[in-house]
């Protein structure tokens, strides 16, 4: 290990949601980005493929990291900050959230006394550092303590584990400046209808038929389709700018949605790129974006979607492994104001990691 960079650091292990990786508390890191950095790659095993000398599970679903400290702004118990750890590129990113790590937050701030229990259930305000946005997490704390067991169940995991209920606030335009940063519900790109949309994820949505897939590929195909995915690679390049995330070639973001009509009694299907790989299910955040977009008249998203009735409106997302519900809280316009969804964590590790 380089000068300067501890050879272990305390570290929890969590699953959150349908993603794993590293909790750390914010002071147990190096304060300087690039020893930061240099330490989370190896920890991971990155860059290798299959991250073999490292903690990373060869996906970037596995390969994630939660930084976390005591908050001194009003009203919010703990600041977060997620870091992408890339699995075969030694690049280290906090240019998106992660809506699947944030479950874990709240019972992590628990376990490392940064928040204390209220009752049976805690609920804990966490501001989200990357894009200064708020979740608000309710966490099972039955005699005090954190519990991970219950009746809830996500598709993408197994068994049943403690609900722990995720409601956004104000996430409309949290990397992008705005919910539809071009001011349009449609803007053609390379010849593809595309909606341009950040309600938490910048993320661009398209019909998948408009792109040559039926949109009900399963992962393996889709990760195959090296045609495919070279063109939504240049959609994606070309909408950095307009997305005002500027150049994007390097970036995680904007995530990439494919989307056709529902299958399962659901609101909408979609094949979710995150962005180069094709994701097993689909990100919180980016299922709270496509379900936005299901609800602007004119969208590629609202032509294939099948929308329920009333201002609160539960929108099951269909992915390749199941579905992701979202509920939608609207106003006199229509517009989106509050979204939540279920999600379940579970800790896995406690103790030192070694980069």
């Amino acid at each position: 290990m380089s000068e300067g960079i501890p050879e272990g650091i305390p570290c929890m292990w969590m699953r959150g949601g349908t993603s794993k990786g590293g909790y750390f508390l914010k002071d147990d890191l190096p304060a300087d980005t690039a020893q930061r950095d240099a330490f989370l790659l190896a920890m991971m095993g990155s860059p290798d493929p299959v991250q073999i000398d490292g903690m990373g599970g060869a996906d970037p679903l596995t390969s994630k990291v939660a930084v976390v400290s005591k908050s001194t702004r009003e009203g919010i118990d703990v600041d977060y900050l997620f870091l992408q750890v890339f699995v075969d590129q030694a690049i280290v990113t906090d240019a998106q959230n992660c809506g699947n790590i944030l479950a874990g937050i709240g019972p992590f701030a628990l376990e490392r006394g940064l928040v204390a229990a209220t009752g049976d259930e805690t609920r804990v305000a966490i501001y989200m550092e990357n894009t200064g946005q708020v979740a608000v997490a309710t966490v099972q704390t039955p005699g005090g303590a954190v519990t991970y067991t219950g009746e809830a169940k996500i598709d993408g995991v197994p068994g049943s584990h403690a609900p722990v209920p995720l409601e956004f606030r104000d996430t409309a335009g949290s990397s992008c400046g705005a919910l539809l940063p071009t001011g349009n519900a449609v803007d053609v790109v390379n010849g593809v209808p595309v909606t341009l949309i950040d309600n938490g994820m910048p993320c661009v949505v398209m019909k998948a038929e408009d792109v040559g897939i039926t949109g009900y590929e399963d992962r393996d195909w889709l990760d195959s389709a090296a045609d495919l995915k070279a063109r939504i690679e240049a959609i994606r390049l070309a909408v950095g700018e307009r997305m005002n995330l500027g150049d994007v070639t390097a970036k995680s973001v904007p995530k990439m949605m494919l989307v056709a009509p529902p299958k399962h009694g659901g609101a909408v299907t979609v094949r979710s790129f995150i962005p180069h790989r094709a994701h097993a299910t689909i990100g919180v955040l980016g299922a709270v974006s496509v379900a936005t977009a299901c609800l602007i008249p004119g969208s590629p998203a609202a032509e294939v979607a099948v929308i329920p009735e009333g201002a609160r409106k539960l929108l099951s997302v269909e992915h390749p492994t199941g579905e992701m519900s979202c509920v939608l809280e609207t106003d006199e316009t229509g517009a989106v104001r509050t979204a939540a969804l279920l999600r379940t964590a579970r800790k896995l590790m406690d103790g030192i990691v070694y980069g």
